[in-house]
């Protein structure tokens, strides 16, 4: 005989909705106590103070805030941090920059667009690391890019034409690496969460880290971050209570409190964070 099955069977999921409105109806609202309602508000003002204080030290920077700075005609830049010397570099079709030399480790994430750095090309997705001592031949992009820059004197006239003068000196220096979008091998570091690393230099580690919708990236138990450096590259995601977009920047001062990374419906962050904190087995 055939089990009998009922208009709002609890086993068939697309009857899951109607059981649950049907139900709610059917509830008659609480009228919380006055005693009730001061606990609850007294939780949620301590929620709100513990969330201010955990998310203080951290400097966080929106896509559409932030002073752009004309570099040279169709060039322009919005500093991140001046410590790390981070930045966004926009630049107009058509545009370009000069041949130079690096002087310090410059790393590159193409955020949009596609540029010709010297012989290389690059695209969206694509990372890049510039050695100290390598040197870049003209940078230029027929389509429009924008770049997310960090190792470069932006703002330092002399350090600028230091880096403009040698490269005109022979040789290109150490070798150049680039990490295409498509590019290396995925490692799960939580259900749900996965680490590409770039480049590590064993203190610290910069890698692409893909979150699936509704997965999360734990923080250590009470730890305190060294420094981590954190771009929003597709989707979004919360670090802590601060909901980050694409195109977003927020750096963890040395001494922040770690916090766990989440994502309703995904995200592709770039991470550079201590060594052990993106290769917990390293």
């Amino acid at each position: 005989m055939m089990k009998k099955r009922y208009s709002l069977d609890p086993q068939d999921p697309q009857r899951a909705g109607a059981i649950e409105s049907t139900l709610l109806e059917g509830l008659e609202p609480l009228q919380p106590t006055t005693q009730q309602r001061s606990n609850i508000r007294e939780q949620l003002f301590k929620r709100i103070h513990a969330s201010a204080a955990a998310e203080s030290m951290r400097i966080t920077v929106r896509r559409d805030q932030g002073r752009w700075r004309k570099i040279r005609s169709g060039v322009r830049a919005k500093l991140l941090d001046q410590n790390s010397r981070a930045f966004l570099l926009d630049i107009d079709p058509g545009a370009s920059l000069p041949a130079h030399r690096h002087h310090e480790d410059e790393e590159c994430v193409v955020l949009r667009g596609s540029a010709s750095l010297g012989e290389l090309n690059v695209s969206a997705g694509d990372y890049h690391l510039a050695r100290s001592g390598s040197r870049h031949g003209r940078i230029f992009s027929e389509t429009g890019a924008l770049l997310y820059l960090r190792g470069i004197p932006v703002g330092h006239a002399t350090e600028v034409a230091r880096d403009l003068i040698t490269a005109f000196l022979p040789g290109d220096g150490r070798e150049l690496i680039t990490v295409r979008a498509q590019e290396g091998e995925w490692t799960d570091l939580a259900p749900g969460v996965a680490s590409k690393p770039l480049f590590e230099d064993g203190d610290m580690c910069s890698s692409m880290i893909r979150i699936d919708a509704d997965a999360a990236w734990p923080a250590a138990q009470q730890s305190l971050i060294r420094s981590e450096e954190c771009l929003l590259l597709e989707g979004d995601a919360f670090v802590g209570d601060t909901l980050l977009c694409a195109g977003d920047w927020q750096l963890a001062p040395a001494g922040t409190q770690s916090r766990l990374i989440a994502s309703d419906k995904g995200a592709l962050l770039f991470v550079r964070s201590a060594y052990n904190r993106i290769n917990p087995a390293g």
